[in-house]
């Protein structure tokens, strides 16, 4: 049982409690920003620099062409919150048939993801900075994702923050709605009241059909971070969900 959870690598719409989030009450969700004030190394400052344009795709109110984007037809998978990328490099270099969408809000994650493509040689992956729920609203066409990753969103574990979790009905309605038949969500938290409200949110949604009975077991696919690791061995737990858009 978490009293305290490991330190993760993802933090997915976070803010810090002195800022003032802006609400997006059709999703029942409050509005990450987008370029959080946060430390940045001088390396991920210089991948900014040099590569964001040439792997990101710029924010617009209007749905993108997966092809145009990636070059190729392949099957697309949404990551929301990919933190400083350890996850996301590791599952789209062991993963070469599909194509990865990367969004996160902030800068030094952003810096730090560049640099992991350039070093990785990464064909198959690309960014969008900017607040996960517009992404999904306006740039993601209905029945278009072959999967969503959400891997240890922010927890916001103070009963009065939890209106600030991503993973609210609306907002997985709308991720639903996005998925092909037959495509998947999977979450992954390591806080036992989130893991239980993930799972209840996900099996109200009409769309949507969960894989197993209750908790899904850690797929090949997600690898361990480090920080999971230590949790581990400090007795934490992680809680895997895999649902899937229903026929």
């Amino acid at each position: 049982m978490n009293s305290t959870p490991p330190h993760t690598e993802n933090q997915p719409g976070a803010q810090s409690q002195s800022e003032t989030p802006q609400a997006h009450p059709e999703f029942g969700h409050i509005r990450s920003f987008v370029h959080r004030r946060s430390h940045i190394t001088a390396r991920q400052q210089d991948a900014l620099d040099r590569l964001l344009p040439q792997w990101s795709v710029p924010f617009r109110a209007s749905p993108i062409d997966f092809e145009q984007v990636f070059g190729r037809d392949a099957p697309t998978v949404l990551e929301i919150g990919f933190g400083m990328g350890e996850t996301t490099e590791k599952i789209a270099l062991a993963r070469p048939e599909d194509n990865f969408l990367g969004v996160e809000v902030f800068n030094a994650g952003v810096g730090a993801m560049l640099q992991r493509i350039e070093d990785s040689q990464l064909q198959n992956l690309r960014i969008i900075q900017h607040d996960a729920v517009e992404v999904v609203r306006d740039m993601i066409a209905p029945d278009s994702l072959a999967g969503v990753h959400i891997y240890f969103p922010d927890p916001w574990p103070k009963k009065r923050h939890h209106k600030r979790r991503l993973i609210q009905p609306p907002f997985v309605q709308l991720l639903a709605s996005r998925l092909k038949p037959g495509g998947y969500i999977h979450c992954a938290t390591d806080w036992e009241h989130y893991a239980h409200q993930m799972l209840e949110v996900l099996s109200a949604e009409p769309l949507l059909a969960n894989t197993c009975e209750g908790f899904a077991p850690r797929p090949a696919f997600r690898p361990l971070t480090k920080f999971e690791n230590r949790g581990l061995r400090l007795g934490h737990g992680v809680w895997d969900l895999i649902f899937t858009r229903k026929p």
